[in-house]
């Protein structure tokens, strides 16, 4: 996808936003983290500044910025808490470009401006009890009756369910056949009779970050409600959300491991063990030197791999190669930034400290790790099969 907005304009957008992570939200981070919130002018903040649509066409509201800028933002937004990231993660990814790409012009106009402006908070309800990074799995049933569709189905880890207004919804019409999946995907206004949200997830890390079971119980809703009219559009809107969510994630964890690694080297430099700053210690060094390259090799990768995605050229295998190297990668940089500051970077309140609970969960949703190597890996042998066809060994 061609950029829509300048390299001038996204240099100011970019600048603007790092501002505002820096001296806005960094010094609060400890706030935050300890009432499990976002501030409410910290949100009027962000939608004011447009960033609750930033990748949402400009012809519906937003910024129109394409994924290679979107990174660029991303890996700003991974510097603090994770928690900033969430407020518009999901109506600037997953969920709005479900609609973005699928929708029908009918459901764009209806949610695509009000998603862009923050008046309307989106959430992507695909994960269940048991089907996380497969959707295949899926048991969340939708059947048709003579008024529209009718759910049934409980969903599992939802982002922002306790604030949505709008549940994206991945139900299955029907068993999966040769003819596809049998999942279709749904806009579910949140208060819908049947509808309701269980009590917010008590999670290791990311406080702030609201998930919440959405439990499904005979909502209607209307023919229309149904994306892009077609039962046949749900898994491959899943698939092409979350392939370019893979990419925004990988650089979230660049930004956070940039974060780990500054925290490091600031504590290293002014912090003394036995009269000798930490930093002169060669073993110390080492680590330094270890997350170095890793954000460096993190940062080259996602900027390709969204360069890749953009051109068209690799929507699948780079993917899921940049948010497996990355969120890898942020994990190990994380542990050393811990073992860098020592004692002190297992106490609470220290960066670090939240940091290493923070990161943890990009090895997990969006595609776990092992689900990436499985995709990558078989895309590869299935490339060099599909190549060699026919040809005489």
């Amino acid at each position: 996808m061609s950029a829509t907005v300048s390299d001038d304009d996204f240099s100011y957008v970019h600048d603007q936003v790092r501002r505002f992570v820096r001296d806005d939200v960094v010094p609060r981070e400890n706030e935050i983290m300890a009432a499990d919130r976002m501030p409410d002018d910290l949100r009027t903040t962000a939608a004011r500044m447009g960033l609750f649509g930033y990748a949402i066409p400009a012809e519906w509201g937003g910024l129109g910025l394409n994924l290679r800028q979107d990174v660029e933002l991303a890996m700003e937004f991974g510097y603090t808490t994770l928690a900033l990231r969430s407020m518009f993660g999901t109506n600037n990814g997953i969920a709005g470009q479900v609609l973005v790409n699928f929708g029908t012009q009918e459901q764009k106009k209806q949610w695509l401006e009000r998603i862009a402006s923050g008046d309307v908070v989106a959430s992507f309800a695909l994960t269940e009890p048991g089907a996380g990074s497969n959707p295949a799995g899926l048991r969340t049933r939708a059947r048709p009756d003579d008024r529209g569709w009718v759910l049934d189905g409980r969903k599992r880890f939802i982002t922002n369910a306790p604030l949505a207004d709008l549940f994206v919804v991945f139900a299955r019409t029907r068993e999966p056949s040769q003819h596809g999946p049998g999942i279709a995907v749904f806009l579910v206004p949140g208060g819908t009779p049947g509808l309701s949200v269980g009590p917010k997830d008590a999670k290791m890390g990311q406080e702030g970050a609201w998930t919440a079971d959405v439990i499904l119980d005979s909502v209607r809703v209307g023919e229309t409600a149904l994306v892009g009219g077609d039962e046949e559009i749900g898994y491959r809107a899943a698939m092409t959300s979350l392939a370019r969510g893979r990419v925004h994630i990988a650089a979230l964890a660049v930004g956070c491991a940039q974060r780990a690694l500054d925290e490091s080297v600031a504590y290293a430099a002014a912090s003394t063990q036995g009269g000798v700053r930490v930093g002169e210690y060669q073993l110390v060094q080492a680590m330094l030197a270890d997350q170095y390259t890793g954000v460096a090799a993190g940062r080259a990768l996602v900027r390709d791999a969204a360069a890749a995605y953009d051109s068209g050229a690799d929507r699948r295998v780079m993917p899921s190669a940049a948010k497996l190297f990355c969120t890898e990668m942020a994990g190990h940089v994380a542990d050393l930034a811990v073992q860098v500051h020592g004692g002190t970077g297992y106490m609470r309140e220290v960066p670090v400290e939240r940091i290493y609970r923070d990161v943890r969960l990009l090895r997990l949703y969006e595609g776990t790790s092992e689900i990436q190597r499985l995709i990558i890996g078989g895309s590869l042998v299935r490339d060099r099969l599909a190549s060699s066809a026919g040809t005489p060994i």
